[in-house]
């Protein structure tokens, strides 16, 4: 679990290195045995140690003296519903987030897409953070896919494991930002 809990951490201060996450925002998980790890709640990456992942089983009950991240229900959801997804990436990057406050779908405009295993980004409508409603729309929006964005909210990223995950979460926010640019022109 110490080497699961390492990859976490340098993945999260990856994220906050490329701009991805900023502060406390964003989260990210891995399959482990009957749960996942899972960063923890309102800690910036800067303060994490490996030691503050977080087990939750799949039954939602956490590791005693450890705050997962308010999020941990669609990590819980997604990994209980997708077998071969072992790892999560949730990111308030800044193009994905912007498209997704407009509720907006990133349609097929560059063969690229195809990163994430179907022809188009949906957006997930509009829940609040940390509840059960938004994991069941994040699990419908990743329905035959491994991204979504989350209304007013930010993007969701999946992987056969965290390298994986992590690419994808890089290059939809690469189509994101291109698909901005093309809505300016």
């Amino acid at each position: 679990m110490q080497n699961l809990s390492e990859q976490l951490l340098k993945v999260a201060q990856k994220l906050a290195e490329l701009g991805l996450n900023k502060g406390t925002a964003g989260n990210c998980s891995m399959r482990y045995e009957d749960g996942f790890l899972v960063t923890p709640s309102g800690m910036g990456v800067e303060e994490m140690t490996p030691r503050d992942m977080a087990f939750v089983d799949f039954d939602g009950l956490a590791e005693k003296g450890k705050k997962p991240s308010s999020e941990w229900r669609f990590h819980r959801d997604i990994l209980a519903n997708r077998p071969e997804i072992n790892a999560v990436i949730h990111t308030h990057s800044m193009f994905a987030t912007t498209l997704a406050c407009l509720h907006k779908d990133i349609p097929p405009f560059h063969y690229m897409i195809a990163v994430t295993g179907a022809d188009t980004i949906r957006c997930a409508p509009y829940a609040l953070f940390g509840t059960q409603v938004l994991s069941d729309h994040a699990l419908a929006a990743l329905y035959y896919s491994k991204a979504c964005l989350l209304a007013n909210h930010g993007m969701i990223a999946l992987g056969r494991d965290l390298e994986d995950a992590f690419a994808v979460t890089v290059e939809v926010e690469n189509l994101c930002e291109q698909y901005w640019r093309i809505l300016q022109i």
